[in-house]
């Protein structure tokens, strides 16, 4: 990974730790999905390997990926994968699950693995193999109190993004429960939608987080006003 791809991606963490989950996506039709999150606002945007043909709409993509976006592969499941990845300078490496394989050899090519785990063990061990973030999966499933418990044996600089079930209607609850970031799959794209629909879906989900989050801010920023 480059420095200028560093950068974007530890100000997408930092900033807005959102990622675009493209399942299904068709390399006919990525550049115009592709670009209506882009103008949305989404700096993380991943094609699961499941999707047809893939790697035509990575390589799409990444001839033309701005410098403060950062693309990648989800539902990597072999670690051989990553030298592709590498190869296009798409540095995301995300997986439904913690492969150590998979996690070695995306560190050892200095990309961005962002790694799916159920349970403390698989995090842990995730989060000291070399993983840049956690992807709690399936967190609708999981809830918010699965996820605090998780969360209060994690590494204090390890991030963690919850995927699966979330959308604009509970993604306040899981901030203020302390969730890092997210990965929107169905709430943003699903096979079918219009680039135009995608970019509606995607505008509503930034908007809500933002929304969420300068409320937080502001409340914290009375508070300290009040113990001042």
């Amino acid at each position: 990974m480059n420095e200028t791809r560093r950068a974007a991606l530890d100000a997408a963490l930092k900033e807005l730790p959102l990622v675009a989950i493209l399942r299904g996506v068709r390399p006919d039709e990525i550049d115009g999905i592709f670009d209506a999150l882009v103008e949305s606002g989404f700096k993380m945007i991943e094609i699961p390997l499941n999707s047809p043909r893939p790697w035509d709409s990575l390589e799409r993509i990444a001839k033309r990926c701005p410098d403060d976006v950062v693309i990648g592969a989800g539902t990597v499941l072999d670690p051989n994968a990553c030298q592709r990845l590498a190869d296009l300078d798409a540095p995301l490496v995300i997986t439904p699950n913690s492969d150590p394989l998979v996690i070695s050899e995306a560190a050892a090519l200095d990309l961005a693995p962002m790694i799916g785990c159920l349970s403390p063990t698989e995090a842990l061990a995730a989060a000291q193999a070399g993983a840049k973030a956690l992807k709690l999966f399936p967190a609708g499933s999981l809830g918010i109190g699965y996820f605090k418990d998780i969360k209060a044996v994690m590494p204090l600089d390890m991030p963690i993004l919850a995927v699966g079930g979330i959308d604009v209607h509970n993604m306040g609850d899981w901030i203020a429960a302390g969730i890092d970031g997210f990965g929107f799959g169905g709430s943003v794209y699903k096979p079918g939608w219009s680039a135009g629909e995608v970019g509606e879906k995607a505008r509503g989900l930034i908007g809500e987080w933002r929304r969420i989050n300068e409320g937080l801010n502001q409340a914290s920023e009375l508070e300290r006003e009040a113990d001042a």
